[in-house]
């Protein structure tokens, strides 16, 4: 890989260009020209690779498997949102060359402790402010660097530490020197001063001072001196203070910017949730649209976008059929220019990939636009594709009177579609069948301006006929329309649900919270989008969530707050895709409202406190040479309406390497088991909308108090290590 090869790389079955790719020196960065691109070149971390599949495994390569063998072909797959990279080789022994070998790195990248992360963070500053690529950095390549860095300092002051790293006065720094240069540089006084307050000599911590600490400041109980132990043994880098039995303040800070120094409880992060309860219990990752990859009057449709979307934990993903020009049905956003896939392509790519990341249930929410022949294609694909894992039949042959549970359907996909009858009944044929809310949009609703329009004569037909074959295999998921809460209270089975469009869901939450609670805790009730959002753009799905609704569905395809929630909203509880919901969200006969919250018998509400301290390695937004950014913090808090809040620090101006804000922001939450805080970093911007920089989202409930750092995420949902956000957390009882 570092001698390099020639590589096709592949766009499309007409797009096929050859590019030369070589390992750089550090290990990590992938390295690609064309040989006709003059000095231009492209480069890639492998930490940026998630994964490489081996053969014709995406719809490019498949294009294409008529033209070159399978054992010539891989797709690097990348983190987030970003495309796939699929290459040829020019023999098998290269192409396995590759694979193997960026396996490696990827399973290296992601095996790193936290110094080796670091080290090779500062490694590759180095390399990219090394100019010449001489192994050498004289002080206007430092200086140079410092921009690159995104912090804005006084020359003066950035030379005196130069010389003294200079340590050989050749006027230029090696690589151990421009670490020394660089620790110099990332000195951080806050750390030190929270390391004085409980070191006795202000060199070290004690075991007992550790402990001290960690039970005082980091609230973490009665802190064992085994968990002290622990700590000192994976995070002081030097063995002299282990053996005394300290930790020195580079261990310290090591500790604090580590996953167990974060702001999240690692306890949660686990599978620790009850499964085995009925799945109405539990909040539903859930898509929308999800064969799209991007808008939904020209987007392409794709099966990446189903691969992405079961990768991030996604446990409901939706499927649109319309009749295909030959017999099989396809999928894509009908009266629209979507591109089209093929219904059985879709379902075997469900097959391969819905256990990958969560062993727990699948439901695919069938969106039935076909005739009674092509439906009966559909049920054969979905038999045969899925064979066993296609849940067709009661768990132990008794219609229930409550939903299964997750852990019961553990390595199940059920279908979400009409059905003919009920579960008590058995029936033959075809028969006419009411439509849901969300079909009846989708032929046509004045909601939806991408739907065509009925004509009077397809009004008239305005009940469709259903396969039975089809029909038999929507076993606990049988969509119906939803006449009120009164008449589900009478009539609806567990096995019934109805799809609400966002703004018929919003009304009812607002208009009647507690029976929208009342009717989730038996049922699933799916929410979905404006057909009005020919963008792909979402609603905020907390409002949904604080009445109990399971199946919020989401355009995965598009990142923002709304994605953000849903993926804070999910971090815990393993990724598994099933969040257990609060206990008074679970009784039948509860009287919460969403609107009301103080009528619930609760605990006192809670202050939350934070101390917004300092931020580190801020990436830049402006790529312009000089652009640095003037960061703020803001904290957002979203929950129940009487929780949501927000506030924000100044901004700081000309730093976003290491800014020092020190403020503290203040909060009421009344509901904690439903609120999310969501933690945003923007460049201030006097002239027009602030830039984004990064944010970290988790449920208020999973949060450490405490001297915490936020690991900052990308817009895109991806780690962009080793920027963070340094806080101290408070949490107490509002008196």
């Amino acid at each position: 890989m570092m001698a390099g090869s020639t590589l096709r790389k592949v766009k499309s079955r007409s797009w096929k260009k050859q590019r030369h790719f070589r390992l750089l020196e550090d290990g990590l960065t992938i390295w690609y020209k064309s040989r006709w691109a003059g000095r231009g070149h492209s480069t890639f971390s492998v930490s940026e690779v998630e994964a490489v599949r081996e053969g014709h495994q995406s719809e490019v390569l498949l294009s294409i498997a008529d033209e070159f063998p399978a054992h010539l072909c891989l797709t690097l797959v990348f983190h987030g949102r970003q495309g796939n990279l699929d290459l040829v080789a020019e023999s098998p022994e290269e192409a396995q060359a590759w694979i193997r070998g960026v396996r490696k790195l990827i399973h290296k990248a992601e095996t790193m402790d936290e110094k080796e992360r670091l080290d090779q963070w500062v490694l590759d500053w180095f390399q990219k402010a090394d100019k010449n690529k001489d192994g050498r950095m004289n002080f206007k390549e430092v200086r140079k660097l410092l921009k690159m860095m995104n912090v804005e300092m006084n020359e003066e002051h950035a030379f005196h530490l130069f010389t003294m790293a200079d340590r050989s006065e050749s006027g230029s720094l090696e690589i151990e020197q421009f670490v020394h240069f660089y620790k110099m540089l990332t000195q951080r006084d806050e750390v030190w001063k929270v390391f004085q307050e409980y070191s006795g000599d202000g060199e070290k911590l004690t075991l007992e001072e550790l402990e001290n600490f960690l039970t005082q400041e980091q609230q973490e109980g009665e802190c064992s001196g085994q968990h002290a132990q622990e700590l000192m043994n994976r995070y002081e880098p030097s063995e002299t203070a282990k053996k005394q039995g300290a930790m020195s303040l580079d261990g310290f800070q090591m500790y604090l910017c580590s996953q167990e120094g974060s702001i999240f409880k690692p306890e949660h992060r686990q599978l620790h949730q009850d499964m085995s309860q009925p799945l109405s219990h539990y909040f539903i990752s859930s898509s929308h649209n999800t064969y799209l990859l991007e808008d939904q009057l020209r987007g392409q449709s794709s099966l990446e976008a189903y691969i992405q979307a079961l990768k991030r934990g996604c446990r409901c993903v939706e499927v649109d059929c319309w009749d295909g020009s030959d017999g099989e049905p396809v999928v894509y956003h009908g009266h629209t220019w979507t591109s089209k896939i093929l219904f059985k392509d879709v379902i075997a790519t469900v097959k391969e990939y819905a256990f990958k990341t969560s062993d727990f249930p699948v439901i695919l929410s069938l969106e039935n636009h076909c005739c009674v022949e092509q439906q009966t294609v559909m049920a054969q694909h979905l038999k045969q594709i899925l064979g066993d894992t296609l849940q067709r039949t009661l768990l132990d042959g008794q219609v229930p009177e409550q939903l299964p549970s997750p852990q019961e359907l553990k390595g199940k996909i059920l279908l979400k579609a009409k059905k003919i009858g009920r579960l008590e009944e058995s029936c033959d044929g075809t028969v006419t069948d009411e439509m849901s809310d969300e079909e009846d949009m989708a032929n046509g609703d004045a909601d939806n301006p991408c739907a065509e329009q009925p004509s009077a004569e397809r009004q008239k037909k305005s009940k469709s006929k259903l396969s039975s074959e089809l029909s038999d295999l929507v076993v606990y998921c049988k969509s119906i329309h939803f006449h009120g809460f009164e008449h589900a209270r009478l009539h609806s089975k567990c096995y019934e649900m109805s799809s609400f469009s966002e703004s018929k869901a919003k009304k009812l939450a607002k208009d009647a919270g507690t029976d929208f609670v009342q009717y989730n805790t038996k049922q699933l009730s799916r929410i979905y989008p404006s057909g009005l959002r020919t963008d792909s753009s979402n609603y905020n799905p907390q409002e949904l969530w604080s009445v109990g609704c399971q199946i919020v569905a989401l355009n995965f395809q598009t990142a923002g707050l709304e994605m953000d929630l849903n993926d804070g909203l999910f971090s815990q509880n393993g990724c598994c895709g099933y969040v257990l919901k609060p206990e008074f969200m679970r009784d039948g006969n509860t009287t919460f409202d969403p609107e009301k919250p103080a009528e619930r018998r609760a605990p006192r509400p809670l202050r939350f406190s934070i101390q917004v301290i300092s931020g580190q390695q801020l990436p830049k937004v402006n790529q312009k040479e000089g652009s640095i950014v003037d960061p703020l913090v803001r904290v957002e808090v979203y929950g129940v309406p009487q929780d949501q809040a927000k506030a924000e620090t100044n901004y700081i101006h000309n730093n976003g390497f290491n800014p020092v804000w020190d403020e503290t922001l203040n909060f009421v939450i009344s509901t904690p088991e439903l609120a999310l805080v969501r933690f945003v970093v923007e460049d201030y911007d006097k002239a027009s909308r602030n830039d984004f920089i990064g944010q970290f989202t988790l449920p208020f409930t999973c949060i450490q108090a405490g001297y915490r750092h936020i690991h900052l995420l990308s817009k895109d949902g991806t780690a962009i290590p080793p920027s963070s956000v340094f806080v101290n957390i408070s949490i107490s009882e509002l008196t």
